[in-house]
């Protein structure tokens, strides 16, 4: 069992203002029904609102702390801006207590500062990406991921996504330059079934272990072979390489440049 490391970060509760507590759903749809199997308990937990848009511009911040929160694989920075307001922000890789950070449209490239990308130099990593203009963060948000800029042209941006996949993205959005903290958390071993449960994941059953009327799997005796063709659900929709992606999707002509797959042998 491995974990990471968190002594440096702040042992300080969070700000009262900027927490509520989130009714559990525990992978159930607005009937009450299980849409999404295998959640449930789990430790009790506070959301923290964190600023995904840092749309405070021209405004100098001072990182106070460093602290973990339990919805996200990031950590979260909690700063304090020259006017005393204080927010929750995604923290990148590197940024410390009294660590300077600013949003702005023409901001020192720095780590943590928050400029537009057309105004970001190819080559340099960022995070918390606007796919649109002053809809706030929604690429590259979780522990350890960056997205990296390859070309500025037409008033679009080329980015190369954790995927490999290469696509534009309107250049008029903003985004934080550097990786997001707590890169190490791919290397986290669960180690026990009771962490699992900690973190409200519920048991998984095999579909061989079950019985014919439980799985397509079920049933026969001993180990027998799935005697099917394609990988099923409990449900028999083919999963494992099913394509999903729509195959007329608006945004298809954004993308410069698909994801790299693995072949099949």
């Amino acid at each position: 069992m491995t974990g990471v490391n968190y002594k440096d970060l702040s042992s300080k509760r969070p700000l009262k203002s900027l927490v509520k507590r989130l009714r559990k759903s525990a992978g159930r749809n607005s009937q009450g029904r299980i849409t999404v199997r295998h959640k449930g308990g789990g430790n009790k937990r506070l959301y923290r609102m964190v600023d995904f848009k840092r749309s405070r511009l021209d405004v100098q911040a001072t990182v106070q702390g460093i602290e973990y929160d339990p919805y996200r694989t990031a950590f979260i920075a909690r700063i304090e801006y020259d006017d005393g307001k204080k927010s929750y922000i995604l923290a990148c890789d590197g940024l410390k207590v009294g660590s300077k950070v600013v949003s702005s449209e023409k901001a020192p490239l720095k780590t943590g500062n928050r400029l537009k990308l057309k105004n970001i130099p190819v080559g340099y990593r960022i995070c918390n990406v606007e796919i649109k203009p002053d809809r706030g963060g929604g690429l590259a948000r979780s522990a350890g991921s960056y997205v990296e800029i390859l070309a500025q042209a037409n008033g679009y941006t080329d980015l190369k996504m954790p995927s490999s996949e290469i696509r534009k993205v309107p250049w008029g959005g903003y985004a934080t330059l550097g990786q997001i903290s707590n890169p190490a958390h791919n290397l986290t071993t669960i180690g026990k079934a009771g962490r699992s449960r900690w973190l409200g994941i519920r048991p998984t059953v095999r579909g061989s272990a079950m019985n014919p009327v439980d799985h397509p799997y079920g049933g026969g005796e001993g180990r027998t072979q799935r005697g099917l063709k394609r990988p099923k659900t409990k449900w028999g929709k083919v999963t494992g390489g099913h394509r999903t992606r729509k195959k007329r999707k608006w945004s298809d002509k954004l993308i410069v440049k698909r994801r790299v797959t693995k072949k099949r042998k």
